[in-house]
């Protein structure tokens, strides 16, 4: 293979991975709708300036984009941006260069971003990151004509740098200039942009400070302890202190949202605490039941294995029985049994153990099948399940469920696999080491290792601060850091801290409600949780999986 196939199959190769990457964060449509905008602006920017070679505003947007909204958005604007500038310019094998280029841009914007807590920039600061920003840029587009010449070594590419001198410096004095001139004032918009997409918290002043600040505002009708937040009518709201999960002696000073009342008591979260009623969800599940027992993704919707188990362990976790949930003489038991026959693959088969758990029923012989051996069926020489830590999480939950102990060797040694899968974050992804850490994963990982008995306090503790670290503002957890929080991964974070040993109604960021009272505030008038804010897909899976989490429950659910 030439050098020039080698390393343009390196570039797409690179890009397809970061685009899988991006796609597999499930980005809100608030967040697409916002990259195709500033995509669209970045490649405008780039084509209005085509009669002056080298001097265009597009490192300076990408690499703000990548600075107000994280890394994903930065890597997706810089590359989309690229590639659509390139309509009106012109194609070519330098396409993918100049995608990888301006992504890697908008990614430094993000890390720059996460290590200076997004706060907008001075303008001489501003301009200087812009200009090595595409200095960075110049290098990289510089080894892309490096490897379409004749000789490839160090030497050769010093040549190429050096006869692109003009043009490189001709790029970095310009996009020192956009910084100069029009980057403060982007900035300022985007990383307000973000903040107006985020809830932040602040406490309640106190009866006596509510009177003085009435007194000195001469509102003197307002009467201390009315507005809108008033006790047993106010939004779902929690007791709040700063980020310490391990200090559970610092909950407990009343917070509400910066646009409440003053002096209005706010209460704590139903779940995790003595009698709490999860009633209103439980409702829900049970009126969307279908007549053969089973449930699907929402009311009237059909069923399948994936729906109905996550349901029984819900029931289960809030001390229902499911056999006592019927339609038409059917359970859910009825159901799962009905569907054995589909199941196709090892995650199905996981789950339906759970399921068949909480049950009551044996996963040695359940319709017909011993759903324990095909599991164990699965397990690698070295200790994975089909290599995924997912998989493999899910496996130690099936076979605790069953009756092993955490010395079975099968449950060790996928602990231990699973252990040496952590990447540098802390974190844990879907796959093996190097995989995207994601909330959801990381979770399942704690969960299952605290489960095979695994008492590496490093391990743990590393994992433990990546969900404390992914916490947004408004008290919830994104599937990934930085992304839009939802229901699914906030549950999955909830279980792997009360795993770890530690209180999640004590896990906070710079005064947000809990990753409970989050989910509690996503509950719909129907009784369903919401996915997120903005979406509410699958509302019974998503309300079943919530409800483990607010009954303080992890895995395996037991009977």
């Amino acid at each position: 293979m030439s050098w020039q196939l080698a390393s343009l199959a390196i570039v797409m190769g690179s890009l397809a991975g970061c685009f899988w990457w991006y796609e597999r964060s499930h980005p809100s449509s608030k967040e697409v709708a916002l990259v195709a905008t500033m995509a669209a602006l970045s490649a405008l920017g780039r084509d209005a300036f085509a009669a002056l070679p080298d001097v265009k505003p597009t490192t300076t947007m990408v690499l703000i984009c990548g600075y107000a909204f994280g890394v994903g958005p930065g890597f997706a604007v810089g590359a989309v941006g690229a590639l659509a500038s390139n309509i009106f310019l012109g194609q070519g094998s330098w396409t993918p260069w100049q995608m990888v280029a301006w992504a890697l841009v908008g990614v430094a914007g993000a890390l720059l971003g996460r290590l200076l807590g997004r706060r907008p920039l001075g303008r001489w600061t501003l301009a200087l990151m812009c200009a090595l920003a595409a200095e960075a840029f110049n290098l990289l587009i510089d080894l892309y004509s490096w490897s379409v010449g004749g000789a490839h070594t160090l030497s050769a590419y010093g040549a190429w740098v050096a006869s692109a001198f003009s043009f490189d410096m001709t790029h970095v004095i310009a996009s020192f200039l956009f910084g100069l001139t029009f980057g403060p004032a982007l900035m300022r918009m985007l990383v307000r942009a973000r903040a107006r997409l985020e809830i932040t918290w602040e406490p309640v002043l106190g009866p006596s400070l509510a009177i003085v600040v009435a007194v000195g505002l001469g509102l003197g009708s307002l009467a201390v302890g009315s507005g809108t937040a008033r006790a047993g009518t106010s939004a779902r709201t929690s007791t709040t202190s700063r980020i310490d999960v391990a200090a559970l002696s610092n909950a407990g000073q009343a917070r509400a949202p910066i646009a409440g009342a003053l002096g209005a008591p706010v209460r704590a979260p139903r779940a995790l605490a003595a009698g709490a009623s999860l009633s209103r969800e439980l409702s829900f599940l049970t009126s969307a039941q279908s007549s053969d027992g089973g449930f699907g993704a929402g009311r009237g919707q059909s069923t399948s294995e994936l729906y109905s188990a996550w349901v029984a362990m819900g029931l289960a976790a809030s001390g229902r029985n499911p056999l006592s949930v019927r339609r038409n003489g059917h359970t859910v038991l009825d159901a799962l049994r009905g569907e054995a026959s589909s199941l196709q693959g090892l995650g199905d088969t996981e789950r339906t153990i759970l399921a068949a758990r909480v049950c009551g029923a044996s996963a040695y012989s359940f319709a017909g099948r011993d759903l324990v051996a095909q599991v164990l069926r699965a397990r690698g020489s070295d200790g994975a399940f089909d290599r995924l830590v997912n998989l493999t999480a899910f496996a130690i939950f099936a076979l605790r469920a069953v009756g092993h102990s955490p010395g079975f060797a099968a449950i060790r040694e996928a602990a231990g696999w699973i252990e040496r899968q952590q990447n540098g974050d802390g974190g844990f992804g879907f796959g093996g080491r190097g995989s995207p850490s994601d909330v959801d994963d990381t979770g399942a990982a704690l969960q299952a290792l605290v489960d095979a008995g695994a008492r590496n306090a490093r391990v743990l503790g590393a994992a433990t601060g990546y969900l404390v670290r992914s916490q947004n503002l408004d008290g919830g957890l994104p599937q990934q850091y930085g992304r839009e929080s939802n229901a699914q991964s906030t549950a999955w974070a909830i279980q792997g801290l009360i795993a770890a040993g530690r209180n999640p109604n004590t896990a906070r960021r710079r005064g947000s409600r809990s990753p409970i009272g989050y989910l509690e505030s996503l509950l719909a008038p129907d009784g369903s949780i919401r996915y997120s804010r903005t979406g509410a897909q699958t509302p019974v899976w998503v309300t079943a999986q919530a409800l483990i989490a607010l009954a303080g429950k992890t895995f395996p659910v037991g009977p």
